[in-house]
């Protein structure tokens, strides 16, 4: 079988090796900004180039000695992405002196045996591009200035990475995956951790840093023998707490992740309890149409009096998501992981039921009966006949005769669907058209 080829880039911190991602990619995918060290996982996109289709994996910045934790496991992401590329784009600064980081990754590939290239970046004029002698001492060749966020060259670029990929790849071909699932929730409540926990390994940096993920991190996993694409987003923050411009475009870039999901692992700190961020998160969820699981994390680490405390707060602050599942566990022990994929089976088949037509009219002409639509405007509304229009939330059609059957009596028929069938885990629309 074969794969796509992938592209890794490569450089220190704050070299552009987002920007140049965007370029390649065409679309503002990764988070940029002046900012060093706003990349930190390994993050891959689909890329073509000339009708050559590829896979590009922006990184975050290589440093020699790393003075954190958390720069060292950058660094070690990155290494990983190169141990497992076709070619390697190492991006450098074309304004500034050569570097001992930037000297680390010239040796990094000199040592690799991979296919790579030198690019100097922020080349914005003639000028620049005639002065990139100190990048020569690199031993990595001639660099290819070019400018990421003006464009400047990068088409002679792409034609020098395509001109290297590899006609075919031996590996396992891109798996069918059966359905997204989103990690959300506010920062530092273990969404990294859960997605590690998912995968079996260490995919995503985890750290007590809140705000480690800036950008969605999508990974494919197997749970129970299928696919899964998992992603884990940055931690949602009030407006209020959004400080600057990576902030407010890593939580844009989640809130986007929400309305293109199957199904949202939403994790709550069950230290905390649900508070009004949480409560808005749902509501949006909810009105996305997406599946819902509740993950109260850290379990293990509360008292009784503090899980009371915290499902008191669940069921006061999210009782509009009743039919959401709330799953008690920890991400980062494993305590009661097992259960999570037979919810998350439960709520995709949920999601995806279909009501026939006749089982449809039989229970809503029997409520109508039961209890007729109250009058409105003088007018009593008549129900004529209902369907199941669509899945993925379930979607059914009143047809109405004689007025609006109001708000109230459409939340009657949904919990009326709710209690005759198990849509356990996903919302229900129930939407009206009038008929004259």
């Amino acid at each position: 079988m074969s794969r796509l080829p992938i592209v890794v880039i490569l450089g220190r911190p704050n070299v552009g090796k987002s920007t140049l991602v965007n370029r390649i990619v065409r679309a503002k995918a990764a988070v940029t900004n002046e900012e060093a060290g706003v990349t930190r996982d390994r993050r891959q996109f689909d890329a073509e180039w000339a009708g050559t289709q590829f896979h590009v994996m922006d990184t975050g910045g290589w440093e020699q000695r790393p003075q954190e934790r958390l720069t060292a496991d950058i660094r070690e992401q990155a290494e990983i992405a190169v141990s497992g590329a076709d070619v390697v784009v190492f991006v450098a600064d074309a304004t500034t002196e050569v570097t001992d980081d930037d000297v680390g990754v010239a040796r990094i590939l000199q040592k690799s045996g991979i296919p790579y290239l030198l690019v100097a970046n922020k080349s914005d004029s003639p000028a620049v591009e005639s002065s990139l002698t100190h990048l020569w001492g690199l031993g990595l060749g001639a660099p290819i200035p070019i400018s990421a966020l003006h464009g400047r060259n990068t088409g002679d670029f792409l034609d020098q990475v395509v001109a290297l990929l590899p006609d075919e790849v031996e590996g396992d071909a891109d798996p069918d995956v059966i359905a997204s699932l989103a990690i959300i929730g506010r920062p530092n409540v273990g969404k990294s951790t859960l997605l590690n926990r998912l995968a079996g390994e260490e995919r995503v940096l985890v750290s007590d840093v809140p705000g480690t993920t800036r950008d969605p991190i999508n990974e494919i996993v197997t749970i129970d023998g299928e696919y899964f694409e998992v992603i884990d987003t940055a931690g949602i923050k009030r407006r209020t707490k959004i400080t600057d411009d990576v902030d407010y475009y890593s939580v844009l870039r989640a809130h986007d992740v929400v309305k293109q999901s199957d199904v949202v692992l939403f994790i709550i700190d069950g230290q905390r309890g649900a508070t009004h961020q949480e409560q808005r998160l749902a509501e949006e969820i909810a009105r996305a149409g997406d599946g819902l699981i509740i993950i109260l994390n850290k379990w293990d680490e509360l008292t009784e009096d503090q899980r009371l405390e915290t499902e008191d707060s669940v069921a006061d602050r999210l009782a509009f998501v009743s039919w959401a599942p709330v799953l008690r566990m920890s991400a980062l022990t494993g305590a009661r992981s097992h259960r999570l994929p037979k919810y998350i089976r439960t709520v995709l088949e949920n999601r995806r039921r279909h009501i026939p037509a006749p089982e449809v009219n039989k229970l809503v002409r029997e409520l109508q009966e039961a209890h007729p639509p109250p009058v409105r405007k003088g007018r009593r509304p008549k129900i004529l006949y209902a369907v199941q229009a669509e899945t993925d939330p379930p979607t059914f059609v009143l047809f109405v005769r004689g007025g609006e059957l109001g708000p109230d009596y459409i939340r009657f028929i949904e919990n009326r669907l709710r209690d005759r069938y198990d849509f356990t885990g996903t919302p229900i629309r129930v939407r009206t058209r009038n008929r004259h």
